[in-house]
């Protein structure tokens, strides 16, 4: 029994974060997003998503949360840890954490949820909306190929991935 809780717990932690492609060229944005958010985002939620994208160019790193090596729910749970606000560290528990938005509400701040395993609709990837404007969400993540790094859910591969987005704010 003592053998079996390590391997479960390496199993639920290999469930998060798959994301294998990652399409930052601005040449792919081929989707509009209907975004009808006009509130000013808070202080808190800027320096939120300021000391996240510290974090820009960080590798990925399954199970990581450091400048060394990062997940995807590494980077939601350190951002938000820095500035007092407790969130479970993997993506499955994020993903029903604060209250489920809209995707035309999102402000940023907010956490945006994805699929990218094939054939499945199961959120195994988590990002931080960094910019809203007209047609487009960006949003912060790690991604398994690239690190930490910016996206756009206008992107074809992140638009057809995403799930949901909530508020945690």
């Amino acid at each position: 029994m003592k053998q079996l809780l390590p391997i479960l717990l390496l199993l639920l932690l290999a469930s998060s974060c798959k994301s294998k492609k990652s399409y930052s060229s601005k040449s792919r944005q081929t989707h509009t997003i209907d975004v009808k958010t006009t509130a000013k985002p808070t202080k808190e939620a800027e320096k939120i998503v300021k000391y996240a994208q510290t974090f820009d160019g960080t590798r990925y790193k399954y199970g990581g949360t450091t400048k060394r090596g990062m997940d995807c729910s590494g980077l939601i749970y350190t951002s938000y840890k820095e500035h007092d606000i407790s969130l479970p560290r993997s993506t499955s528990g994020l993903k029903s954490a604060g209250t489920w938005i809209d995707i035309k509400e999102v402000n940023v701040g907010d956490l945006v949820f994805f699929a990218t395993g094939k054939n499945s609709r199961k959120v195994n990837h988590v990002g931080i909306v960094t910019n809203v404007r007209p047609g487009n969400v960006e949003f912060i993540h790690a991604s398994t190929s690239r690190g930490v790094m910016t996206s756009s859910l206008a992107e074809k591969y992140w638009y057809f991935a995403f799930v949901q987005a909530r508020r945690v704010l």
